[in-house]
C-alpha cells in the first residue's frame, strides 16, 4: 500500500552511526542541501521534544543523505525522508523508515506555510523518518500530526516553491528525481546561519473542535441554498450530466489513498415524500449491497435546521485504474418543500474520521434560503408554496426564467442587499403592507392561469430594475436607502397596488 501523510509502513533500516555530537550545539539548525537550493529548519523543542530529538539524530547520522522529496503536491506540501528513495523501486517510495517509532506529540501549532511536520500511519504513534513541509496553509491537519519545526530562511521558502513546481507523475512522484534529491545534510548552530529570519511565535489553534474561520461561503440563487465549504478545498460546479449528478463539489487535498470529497446534489421531490425518496435510494443501492461491494453501517431519520432528513453511513471497496480502494461514505438527505438536497462526504477508510468534522461544519452551515428567509420576515407572511396565500411575485414566476430575479427581490426585501438600520425599518413596514394583499392575489393566480401570466409579464420591468443596485457605488446608509426605496416606490403603484385593485374588481364583478 502506497504511503501518504497517513499511510506509512516501515522497513528494517536501523540508525546509522552518529557522526556529529549535536548535543553540544546551541539551538541546532538542520540544513538540507538540494539541487534547487538549501532548506534550513529550526525546531520547537518545547512542543515536540521526542520528534526534534529523532529528526536531529537521523540528520546527524547521514540517514537523509541522497533521499528524495518523493511526494510533491503544489498548494499542499512536499514530503521526504524515505530511505527507499535512495535506490529502491519507485513503487516502494513512501513505505520506508526505521524500526524505531516515535509516539505522537500533537500540539496546537498550525500547519501554516513553511511548517515541518511528521508523517505517520493511521496509528498516531507511528512516526519514523518521513516528514513533510507545508507549501500552503493546510489547517485541516492541525492537531492531527506532530509539528516539530519550521523553515527559518528566505532561501528555504524559495527552495520549497521550486520543489513544489517540479513536474510530477500521476502518483505525485517527481519525474526527474535528481531535481529534488537531498544531497547533503548538516547541523549547525543557529548563530552560524546567515540571513536568519526574525520569526515570531507560531500561530496556534484554540481547540481541536473549533470551527474553521476561513471556510468558503457558497450561495446559489438558482438552487436557493447556501453553505460553507472547508478552507483550502477546491470548490467547483461540474456539468450536471444526470439528474443525480452533483451540483457542487468540494475536493480536499489528498492525505491518504484518495481525495476527500464533499458534494451537494439538488433534485426535485416531484411530490414524493421523504419515505418515498428513502425507499428509492435503498432500491438503487440494493444491487451493490448484494454484490458485497457496499456495506450499510447505519441509517436513521434526523432533523437538519428544522427540516426532515435521512442520514446513511456506508463503506465499500471500489476499483479504479486497476487499484482497489476502501472507501467510507456519509450522506444526509435534507427534505424540502419542492426539492431535496443530498449532502455527501467520502474518504478513504483510514482517513474518514479525520475530515468528518469538516463535513459536519458544512451540514451545520447548510441553509435552504427560501425557507430561512420566509422564517425571518414579517409574521404576516406565509410560505410561498403553502396551500393558500403566499407571495404574488413568487407564485407568478415559480419555475420560470424569472425565478433568479425573484430571489434577488427577496434579498432586497429581507435585508441581504438593503442591510442598513433604516432600510430594515422601512422593509418591515413595507412587508406588512405588501403581505396584507399579496396572499389574496397569489391565490387568484393559482386559480386563474391567464391572470398569473399577466402578473408575470407586468412585473418583469420591476425585477429587471433591481439590477441597478449592481452598478452603483453606494458609500453610505443614506445612499443605499435612497436607491432601494427609490426602486421599490418607482414600481409600487404600477405593479403592487394596480393588481390588487384589478383583482378586487374582477372578483366583485364576476364571482
Amino acid at each position: 500500500m502506497t504511503m501518504s501523510l497517513l499511510l506509512v509502513s516501515f522497513g528494517n533500516q536501523a540508525f546509522a552511526q552518529i557522526s556529529v555530537d549535536y548535543h553540544n550545539l546551541t539551538n541546532p539548525i538542520v540544513i538540507l542541501e538540494t539541487n534547487l537550493g538549501k532548506i534550513a529548519i529550526g525546531f520547537f523543542y518545547d512542543d515536540a521534544p521526542k520528534h526534534v530529538e529523532n529528526f536531529i539524530k537521523l540528520s546527524s547520522s547521514g540517514y537523509y543523505d541522497e533521499t528524495l522529496f518523493h511526494r510533491i503536491i503544489p498548494g499542499f506540501m512536499i514530503q521526504g525522508g524515505d530511505p527507499n528513495t535512495v535506490d529502491g523501486d519507485p513503487n516502494t517510495w513512501g513505505m520506508g523508515g526505521p524500526d524505531e517509532r516515535v509516539d505522537a506529540e500533537f500540539n496546537t501549532i498550525k500547519h501554516n506555510r513553511g511548517i515541518v511536520s511528521m508523517a505517520r500511519s493511521a496509528d498516531p504513534n507511528s512516526g519514523g523518518s518521513q516528514f513533510f513541509i507545508v507549501h500552503k496553509d493546510s489547517n485541516f491537519l492541525d492537531e492531527q500530526y506532530t509539528v516539530f519545526g519550521r523553515l527559518v530562511t528566505e532561501e528555504s521558502f524559495e527552495t520549497l516553491d521550486k520543489i513544489a513546481e517540479v513536474q510530477t507523475d500521476a502518483n505525485d512522484r517527481p519525474i526527474d528525481p535528481e531535481e529534488v534529491k537531498i544531497t547533503k545534510v548538516t547541523i549547525v548552530n543557529e548563530a552560524d546561519v546567515p540571513n536568519l529570519m526574525m520569526l515570531s511565535e507560531p500561530e496556534r489553534t484554540q481547540s481541536i473542535a473549533s470551527p474553521s474561520p476561513g471556510n468558503q461561503k457558497y450561495e446559489s440563487v438558482e438552487h436557493g441554498i447556501a453553505f460553507s465549504a472547508p478552507e483550502g478545498w477546491l470548490l467547483q460546479q461540474p456539468d450536471k450530466t444526470q439528474p443525480n449528478s452533483p451540483d457542487v463539489v468540494a475536493v480536499g487535498p489528498k492525505i491518504g489513498e484518495i481525495n476527500p470529497v464533499i458534494s451537494l446534489t439538488v433534485q426535485q421531490t416531484n411530490q414524493r415524500s421523504l419515505d418515498d425518496l428513502i425507499s428509492e435510494k435503498m432500491d438503487t443501492i440494493k444491487p451493490v449491497i448484494e454484490s458485497g461491494e457496499l456495506n450499510i453501517i447505519s441509517q436513521e431519520k434526523i432533523t437538519v435546521h428544522g427540516n426532515e432528513a435521512f442520514a446513511i453511513d456506508a463503506e465499500g471497496t471500489f476499483s479504479s485504474n486497476g487499484q482497489s480502494y476502501n472507501v467510507k461514505f456519509r450522506e444526509i438527505m435534507v427534505y424540502g418543500t419542492e426539492k431535496f438536497y443530498s449532502l455527501s462526504y467520502s474518504n478513504g477508510m483510514n482517513e474518514f474520521d479525520s475530515q468528518l468534522p469538516r463535513f459536519e461544519e458544512t451540514v451545520d452551515s447548510f441553509k435552504i434560503l427560501s425557507e430561512s428567509k420566509d422564517t425571518n420576515t414579517s409574521s404576516t407572511e406565509t410560505s410561498d408554496n403553502q396551500e393558500g396565500g403566499g407571495c404574488l411575485i413568487a407564485t407568478a414566476t415559480y419555475g420560470s426564467e424569472l425565478a433568479p430575479q425573484v430571489q434577488q427581490l427577496r434579498e432586497l426585501r429581507d435585508g441581504t442587499i438593503l442591510s442598513t438600520k433604516s432600510g430594515t425599518t422601512f422593509m418591515t413596514g413595507f412587508n406588512q403592507l405588501y403581505y396584507s394583499f399579496s396572499p389574496i392575489i397569489a391565490d387568484y393566480e393559482r386559480e386563474n392561469s391567464i391572470f398569473k401570466e399577466v402578473v408575470k409579464i407586468s412585473i418583469t420591468p420591476m425585477l429587471s430594475s433591481l439590477s441597478i443596485l449592481n452598478y452603483v457605488d453606494i458609500d453610505s446608509e443614506e445612499e443605499m436607502l435612497g436607491y432601494g426605496i427609490g426602486i421599490i416606490v418607482m414600481n409600487m403603484g404600477m405593479y403592487f397596488m394596480a393588481p390588487t385593485i384589478i383583482v378586487y374588481g374582477l372578483k366583485r364583478k364576476f364571482l
